[in-house]
């Protein structure tokens, strides 16, 4: 069996719900309600058939963020997500370069990245240099002045790692960035590329192993197989193409307000709603969500 939820936080009512259940019994003429995870936020709608036809009839659904998954696992052991536009609402390196004078230019290289247009690598390395000579304390600034957390990040992580889950920050950006981060949402691990500093100043270039779509992926497996998980057990969410290969190889892999890159590939998509959204996911309704 699988498992439809049904997210419209607020609005969620009969006519919707009847709605999309028109829709999965043209697939399955048994297809039910389940039960409300919240009353008016989200529900769960059961049917037997196959997962992509569900997805692509309960596409275009308006206002509605839905995800269609098998009836278990529904919880899941492993957290794994993207820094930059998913768990903050920037990116780094582009307000770095704001600071120089230089947002339009490293902007435009960033949005052909998370396309998949060019190669993260070399327009990581570009953008870096670009920065050459920025004084070091301008990143606490920009951290200070410029970061804000994506709505409801907190509250999904935090809620996850009180249920046991391990949770992992991944990100093309940067550890002066990610680290505090990390520390600000609650993730108990990270994995972020090093600006290497000179005489207090940006030197232009990034320490090895750069963290690219490969080490993502890389450090999801190697997280994933420590723990002694399956596939199923993963929960991975992202942006852009740079975190397209670990969005393929989780059991989940979401796109938050994504690149088309990336949604085409990812099995669900959250567009209006916040990420405290993937607690309705894996069932857990907004009493059980942590609120320290």
């Amino acid at each position: 069996m699988a498992i439809a939820t049904l997210i419209a936080a607020g609005r969620l009512d009969d006519r919707l719900i009847d709605r999309a259940l028109g829709r999965l019994r043209e697939l399955d003429p048994a297809a039910a309600f389940a039960a409300w995870i919240d009353e008016g936020d989200a529900a769960d709608l059961r049917y037997a058939g196959d997962i992509p036809a569900a997805r692509w009839a309960l596409d275009g659904l308006e206002g509605l963020d839905i995800v269609v998954q098998l009836d278990e696992p529904r919880w899941r052991k492993l957290f794994v997500a993207d820094m930059d536009s998913t768990i903050i609402g920037q990116e780094c390196i582009d307000e770095l370069a704001d600071y120089a004078g230089l947002n339009a230019q490293v902007a435009d290289i960033t949005e052909l990245a998370m396309q998949g247009q060019l190669e993260f690598e070399g327009a990581l390395r570009e953008r870096v240099r670009l920065l050459a000579g920025m004084e070091e304390g301008t990143l606490k600034l920009c951290l200070d002045e410029r970061v804000t957390l994506t709505s409801g990040a907190r509250t999904l992580v935090q809620t996850m790692r009180a249920g046991g889950s391990t949770c992992l920050l991944v990100s093309g950006g940067f550890l002066a960035f990610a680290t505090p981060v990390a520390d600000m949402v609650g993730f108990d691990r990270v994995r972020a590329n090093r600006l290497l500093v000179t005489g207090g100043k940006l030197s232009g270039e990034v320490a090895e192993p750069i963290v690219d779509a490969d080490a993502k992926l890389n450090a999801l497996i190697e997280v994933r197989d420590e723990l002694g998980l399956s596939a199923a057990d993963v929960l991975a969410v992202g942006d852009g193409a740079n975190d397209r290969l670990m969005i393929e190889e989780a059991g989940l892999g979401v796109a938050y307000k994504a690149k088309p890159a990336l949604t085409k590939v990812a099995d669900a998509e959250l567009r209006h709603h916040g990420l405290d959204a993937l607690l309705w996911v894996q069932g857990v309704s907004r009493r059980d969500w942590f609120r320290g």
